[in-house]
Order: C-alpha cells, then sequence, then structure tokens
C-alpha cells in the first residue's frame, strides 16, 4: 500500500516540446519527446496491476504494463522488442493515437490523478530503438506458399502486412500513390508525424519481406478478380475513406476553397510545406477559415499557419464541449494562434470578379436536443447572420468512400454510404477470400482502430489460408 501511495504521489511528466510562436512558424515535430530520465521517472509511476485493465483499451492488444515496466529497470531495447509482439508501428501509435479515450481512460492511476502516458512511453521505446540502430528483425517460419494481396498501405494495410509476413505468407502491398503509409504521409502534417518515423516502421516492414508496389491503383490498373487470377490466395482492401466530402452551399466553386483532403495532400505528401525545394502549387490565404472540429480541422488550420497566414479561424458548428479532435491537438492549435468560432456554420461563399472566394456567410448557431450521434443537434439563430472576410476556406467536414476499387468487385456487399459490408472480428466480406478494414469499412476513425482491424483481419486470413491447403 505504501508503495502505491508513493507511486501515486509522482506527477505525470510533461513532455517537452517546442514553444508555440516558434514552433507556428515552422514544420519541426511539436514535442521533443522523453529523454530516458523522464521516461524511467514517468514509468515508474505504472502500478504494475496484477489484472490490467489498459491492455482491453488497446485495440490491438499491447501488453502494457510489461513494456512499461522494462522503461521503469532502463532496458529501453527489451520494452520496443515487447512493444513490437503486438503493434508494427509503435512510433506511430506513439505520436497519433488517442491513448487518452483508449488505454490511458483504463489506468486505475486516473480514478485519483492523472493516468500513466502510456502513449509517450510508447513513443520513447520506439524511438531510442530506431536512434540506436538496434531495430532486429524476428525470426520467421517457413515459408507456407500462400501469397497475399494488399489493397493500400495504410495503418490497416501495413499492420496486417506485418503480422501476416510473420505466419509466413508472402505479401505484396498495391499503394495508389508514390509513397507509403496512406493517410500517415498524405493526411498527418510534419509537425505531428515526421515522414522519416513512417519511413523508418515501412522500412522495417520491407526487411521483414514484404513487397510494397507504388502507382498501382486497384480498380484501374488491375481488379481484385485480376489479382485471384495472378496466384493471389486472398485480398485484403485496407484502402481508406478518402473521398472529399463538400457542403453543397452556393459558392463552392470559386478558387481558394480545398478540400481538407487536397490541401494537406498537397501540403504533405507533395511537399509544397518545403517551398521553394518543392514547387507544389498551393494557394497560401492571409486569412483562413477551416470548416469543422475534427483532428483534420486541426491539422488544416495549423499547416495554413505555418503556410503564412495571418489569420485562421476554426468554424465549428457545435460548442468547444462537443469538440470532436483530441484535447491536446486542439489545444496546441489554440496556443499557437489559431481562433475558434464555435456554434458558427456557413451558409455561402462570396467572390470577386476573378472567381476568387473573399467572404463567407455564416450564421450563429444554438445547440438542441441530442442527435443520433449523442451530441446536442445545432440549430441556425435565425437573423445572425454575419461575413468572415477569407482568403483562402478549407472543408474538413469528413470523407466518403472512394468508388474506384468497390465499383469494380462484383458481388461485394456495400451499406447505404458505399462503405463495404466486413464482419467487424475478422474483417471477412461478401466475397471468399476478400478481407477488409479500417476506414473502408468504418468511416472515417482512428490510425489505432483501422490497425486493429488490420490484426484481426490478420489471424482470420491465416486460418482461412490454412484451412483451404
Amino acid at each position: 500500500m505504501a508503495e502505491k501511495e508513493k507511486k501515486e504521489k509522482i506527477p505525470r511528466q510533461p513532455m517537452p516540446e517546442q514553444d508555440p510562436k516558434k514552433r507556428s512558424k515552422n514544420f519541426d515535430e511539436v514535442p521533443y519527446g522523453y529523454t530516458p530520465e523522464l521516461a524511467q521517472k514517468e514509468a515508474s509511476r505504472c502500478l504494475q496491476c496484477k489484472k490490467p485493465k489498459c491492455i482491453e483499451g488497446c485495440p490491438v492488444g499491447v501488453k502494457i504494463p510489461e513494456f512499461i515496466n522494462l522503461i521503469s529497470e532502463g532496458d529501453f531495447i527489451a520494452a520496443a522488442k515487447k512493444l513490437k509482439e503486438d503493434n508494427s508501428l509503435p512510433a506511430v501509435c506513439g505520436r497519433v493515437c488517442p491513448q487518452e479515450s483508449q488505454c490511458e481512460s483504463f489506468c486505475v492511476l486516473g480514478k485519483k490523478d492523472e493516468p500513466v502516458a502510456v502513449g509517450r512511453l510508447e513513443r520513447f521505446a520506439a524511438d531510442y530503438e530506431r536512434a540506436q540502430g538496434k531495430v532486429d528483425l524476428p525470426e520467421l517460419p517457413p515459408p507456407t506458399g500462400k501469397k497475399v494481396a494488399v489493397v493500400g498501405s495504410g495503418p490497416a494495410g501495413l499492420t496486417l502486412a506485418g503480422d501476416l509476413i510473420k505466419f509466413g505468407h508472402q505479401v505484396t502491398v498495391f499503394e495508389a500513390l508514390h509513397k507509403p503509409g496512406g493517410v500517415l504521409v498524405y493526411g498527418i502534417p510534419e509537425f505531428r508525424l515526421p515522414k522519416a518515423i513512417v519511413d523508418a516502421e515501412v522500412d522495417y516492414l520491407k526487411r521483414l519481406g514484404v513487397e510494397i508496389k507504388y502507382d498501382y491503383v486497384i480498380g484501374k490498373i488491375l481488379t481484385v478478380d485480376e489479382l485471384f487470377e495472378m496466384g493471389y490466395h486472398a485480398v485484403f482492401l485496407g484502402v481508406g475513406a478518402g473521398l472529399p466530402v463538400f457542403m453543397n452551399i452556393p459558392g463552392e466553386n470559386l478558387c481558394g476553397i480545398y478540400s481538407a483532403n487536397e490541401y494537406l495532400t498537397r501540403s504533405n505528401l507533395m511537399k509544397a510545406y518545403l517551398f521553394p525545394q518543392y514547387d507544389t502549387p498551393l494557394a497560401r490565404g492571409k486569412n483562413v477559415a477551416v470548416i469543422g472540429g475534427g483532428n483534420v480541422a486541426m491539422d488544416s488550420a495549423r499547416t495554413a499557419l505555418r503556410l503564412g497566414a495571418d489569420n485562421v479561424h476554426i468554424v465549428y458548428r457545435r460548442s468547444k464541449t462537443e469538440l470532436p479532435a483530441r484535447a491536446e491537438e486542439a489545444h496546441h492549435a489554440e496556443q499557437e494562434g489559431v481562433q475558434f468560432r464555435f456554434l458558427t456554420a456557413p451558409v455561402r461563399y462570396i467572390g470577386n470578379a476573378d472567381g476568387w472566394v473573399t467572404g463567407m456567410e455564416c450564421i450563429e448557431m444554438d445547440l438542441g436536443e441530442p442527435d443520433a450521434s449523442g451530441r446536442r443537434r445545432p440549430v441556425p439563430k435565425e437573423g445572425s447572420n454575419f461575413t468572415l472576410d477569407v482568403d483562402l476556406v478549407v472543408v474538413a467536414i469528413g470523407t466518403g468512400a472512394n468508388p474506384i476499387i468497390t465499383g469494380t468487385v462484383p458481388n461485394l456487399e456495400l451499406n447505404k454510404w458505399g462503405y463495404i459490408v466486413a464482419d467487424p472480428e475478422t474483417g471477412k466480406t461478401s466475397r471468399e477470400g476478400v478481407y477488409a478494414g479500417g476506414d473502408i469499412v468504418t468511416g472515417s476513425a482512428t490510425v489505432i482502430l483501422a490497425m486493429g482491424a488490420g490484426r484481426n483481419s490478420s489471424k482470420a486470413i491465416h486460418e482461412y489460408l490454412m484451412k483451404k491447403g
């Protein structure tokens, strides 16, 4: 009991980070990460519960108390290896997963104080292993002779590929773009997830034997049926939900109005943020409005600041209480100078004679009764219209299912939104040998949930291939 009380008195260790005024002008990663001393001190807070609930909150089932105990003992390399038993992308998850609503929300310490910083410790262990050059490969089983095609190299596809290669199967990933990572590289900015981190995680999978083919738009270059004809025994569809969604309000076709997909892809994957080294065209507004309140909206707003905007507004139709973005991301945005306009919704865009957006008419909202999501429904406040001066708008209100691949797979069951219907436990679809997981099944969700889907499907595909003989 005395030991428990002692641990409860150690405060949660903050992670050193860049000064807000400095970082809002660069694309360097915001947090610096734990030092070994800070990591050990934070790890020492863990109570090492006999029945750890935190594991239940992790979609990929990381052995959390075990890897944290290894950090507390100073065996950082062993901690990283323990993580990789269940998580193929620990350096990524340590940065972008919402631990506060998953593993950390189950932490016993969190009942009286702040929970153990699981995500920060995960990041530390993975970074330490990489920095020391101690990323060793596990021993692989003999080849099974089975071939699996993975469509999409996002978090679901990469997790599945890493698992299947360890089962002894031959794995080929088909990626539509010229770099691997999916949303990890085109959607999440450098200051939140450096591309070098994603590259290192992918390189580990390549060293395990995963083959990645780039510039392959499955559904155009090849169909799923053709993949089977080429000798693949199973196909996993992890193509994400990349179809832009707009509000369909007047003036939406004016120049200077981007979907968040295009805006972030141009900046992140096409490296517009490195201008003039990369001369990728991207409008740089001085007065920017970002529509939406999720992590993508925060990423867009913080990117606009770094690209030279004087004023960046988050325009969100509900209140701060309902904001779907991670608290840390909203906090960082606020620190950097992003202005939040809650209970506000755009109704039309205003343009000049050259066809460029110059303003956005908005209306104030009140919150009514809860809707199907459980959040209070926003109701327009009559007569409250006003105009916001803007020269760039980024629409970040969600994404839809891109029909390029789903429209070319006969007898593949889709739901009314165009997402693939798949068993949540296995990823099995209506087509034999075809599995799916991640955002193309659930709609826009988190990196770790997509990874969890990849983990579930890898087990199911392995069983399917072994039974098939």
